[in-house]
């Protein structure tokens, strides 16, 4: 998480007898992109049979980790999922927005992760692909792997 300090102090006593602070601070949260067909894609559980159907379960597991983020990246978090092919159709929920690639899905992650260097936001990848995670590091990104995203925090140990 990245603090943006906003203001400016007011004098040495501003605030001070009330206990306010001398700046206010916006957070920016972290954005915590996922690449939806290589973690769907990490598990051999079927996944090839309805790959709608398992963006969405991973969709609905990603939801705890926008309140928690993942480790090196506290929350709240922002998180993304980056769909392609049979998966465009996924829908956002609460906690996860969806981004449809038009083509590559890696080329969106890359671009999303050039964005968040751009303004300042500090950003993690989930993937496991080797080129996609040497891609976004030139643009500042951490990458965690896919076992980090496939089961909720709760039930991490």
């Amino acid at each position: 998480m990245t603090i943006v300090l906003a203001g400016r102090r007011r004098g040495p006593s501003w605030g001070a007898h009330r206990g306010a602070p001398l700046w206010h601070a916006a957070e920016v949260r972290t954005l915590l992109i996922v690449d939806a067909a290589n973690v769907v894609g990490s598990v051999p559980d079927g996944w090839w049979r309805d790959r709608r159907g398992a963006t969405e379960r991973l969709r609905d597991t990603l939801v705890p980790f926008a309140g928690r983020g993942v480790p090196g990246h506290p929350g709240p978090v922002e998180v993304v999922l980056v769909v392609e092919g049979a998966a465009r159709g996924v829908e956002p929920v609460p906690g996860v927005r969806v981004e449809r690639a038009p083509g590559s899905g890696d080329d969106l992650i890359v671009e999303l992760a050039e964005r968040a260097a751009a303004d300042g936001r500090g950003c993690a990848v989930v993937t496991a692909d080797r080129e996609l995670r040497r891609r976004v590091a030139a643009h500042g990104a951490e990458c965690v792997g896919p076992r980090t995203v496939r089961q909720p925090p709760d039930e991490r140990t």
